[in-house]
C-alpha cells in the first residue's frame, strides 16, 4: 500500500443526475482504500450538504451494488455557495465559512466533486478560496471544456436514440411530423449524436439557428418522399429571430414561452407546411436509469484515476479523459464556459454529407 498525506477525502455529487455516478463514486472509494488506505466521507445533496455538514462514513456501503446503480447514493442539488451567498439563518455564516466547518469537523484532507459545468465552476472558486479540490466530469450534455468524453453521455444517447426509433412507427403509420424534444439546454451533442444515430431527417441545435421556411421546405420534402417525416430537437435549440437577442432579452423570450421549444417548433411548422406535427419530450428519461456498459467502464477509469489524483496532490484539476488516456485539466479552464459544437466536428459534418437538415 502505497503512502500519501491525503487521508481522509469527502465525496459529493451536484447538479443533474446522470448514468455513472455511482460507479464513479464506488472506483475512487475503491481504488483509493485498497492502493492508499484513503477513508471517505459522503456528503449529503451536494453543495448544500457540504454547507450544513450533512455527512456520513461510506464504508459501510455495499459498494459492489452501485457498479450499475442509476442516479447517485449521494444525493444531489443545485445549490450553488458562490452566488449570491447570505448568512445561514441558525449559525450566522456565510456558505463558504460553513464549508471550512466542515471540512474541519470531518478532518478532511481533499474533496472530490461529480458534476458537470456549475458543479466544476464551484469546485474551482473552492479550490482558488484554499480548499483541496479535484472535479469529476459527468454529464449527459458533454459540455463539459477539456474532456473528450464525460460519463452519462452515451446512456442517454442510447436512450434517446431507441426514443426516437419508438416515435418513428407512431409517425410512420399516421403520416405525421413529429418533433422529439432532446436535452440540451446550451449545446447540442446529445441532439446530434442520437439524431444521426437515429436517422432523423432534421436536426435542430443551440448552434444552428434555425430558419423556419427552410426547415419547412425541407420536412415537407421529405414527407411527400416516405411520408412522415422525424426531427430531433433540442430544448435549447433557436431560431434566426432569437440568435440576434442579447442574453437578457433571450431569457426573458424564453420565459414568456407557455411551453417548450419542441411545441413551437411543431406549431410553427404546421403552421408553415400545413402538414399535422405532433411533438414528444423525452426528457428526464435520457438521464435516469442504468448506466449502459460504456459509461460504467468510463466512470470505473475516471473514479479510480481520482484516488491517484487526491494522492499525488493534482488538486485544483479536472480528471479529464483525451485521446483514450488520463488527464489532468485545471479547474480554472472549466470553469463558466462550455463546449460548444464547432462546425467543422466530424459527426455534424457527417450529418449534413446524409442529408440531414439543420433548418439553416
Amino acid at each position: 500500500m502505497k503512502t500519501t498525506a491525503v487521508k481522509t477525502v469527502g465525496i459529493l455529487t451536484s447538479g443533474g443526475d446522470a448514468p455513472g455516478l455511482n460507479a464513479a463514486i464506488r472506483a475512487l472509494c475503491v481504488a483509493g482504500k485498497n492502493k492508499y488506505g484513503m477513508k471517505f466521507i459522503g456528503i449529503r445533496n451536494g453543495y448544500r450538504g457540504l454547507i450544513d455538514n450533512d455527512t456520513f462514513k461510506m464504508d459501510k456501503l455495499d459498494f459492489d451494488s452501485l457498479v450499475n446503480a442509476g442516479g447517485t447514493c449521494l444525493g444531489t442539488s443545485r445549490v450553488k455557495p458562490f452566488k449570491n451567498p447570505v448568512p445561514d439563518p441558525k449559525t450566522g455564516l456565510l456558505p463558504v465559512e460553513g464549508i471550512k466547518e466542515t471540512l474541519k469537523k470531518n478532518k478532511l484532507d481533499a474533496l472530490v466533486c461529480l458534476g458537470g459545468n456549475g458543479t466544476n465552476t464551484t469546485a474551482s472558486l473552492l479550490y482558488e478560496a484554499g480548499f483541496n479540490v479535484i472535479g469529476l466530469p459527468k454529464t449527459i450534455d458533454n459540455d463539459i471544456v477539456g474532456t473528450e468524453e464525460s460519463f452519462g453521455f452515451q446512456t442517454a444517447i442510447q436512450v434517446a436514440t431507441e426514443g426516437i426509433e419508438a416515435i418513428r412507427t407512431t409517425a410512420r403509420s399516421h403520416h405525421r411530423v413529429m418533433v422529439v424534444e432532446i436535452m440540451g439546454h446550451k449545446v447540442g451533442w446529445l441532439g446530434l449524436y442520437a439524431g444521426v444515430a437515429a436517422n432523423a431527417d432534421a436536426i435542430l441545435l443551440p448552434e444552428i439557428p434555425y430558419d423556419i421556411k427552410k426547415l419547412g421546405k425541407n420536412i415537407k420534402a421529405k414527407v411527400e418522399n416516405q411520408g412522415y417525416a422525424i426531427i430531433a430537437c433540442s430544448e435549447g435549440a433557436i431560431n434566426l429571430e432569437e440568435a440576434k437577442l442579447g442574453k437578457k432579452d433571450f431569457k426573458k423570450a424564453r420565459e414568456s414561452m407557455p411551453q417548450s421549444v419542441g411545441f413551437r417548433v411543431a406549431k410553427e411548422l404546421e403552421a408553415e407546411i400545413g402538414i399535422e406535427t405532433r411533438t414528444s419530450v423525452l426528457g428526464y428519461l435520457q438521464r435516469g436509469g442504468q448506466p449502459k456498459p460504456y459509461d460504467i467502464v468510463l466512470a470505473t477509469t475516471i473514479g479510480a484515476a481520482a484516488a491517484d489524483f487526491l494522492a499525488e496532490g493534482e488538486f485544483g484539476k479536472l480528471v479529464a479523459i483525451n485521446g483514450g488516456r488520463i488527464t489532468g485539466v485545471p479547474l480554472s479552464t472549466v470553469a463558466g464556459v462550455v463546449k460548444a459544437i464547432p462546425e467543422d466536428d466530424p459527426v455534424l459534418q457527417t450529418a449534413r454529407d446524409m442529408g440531414i437538415c439543420f433548418g439553416d
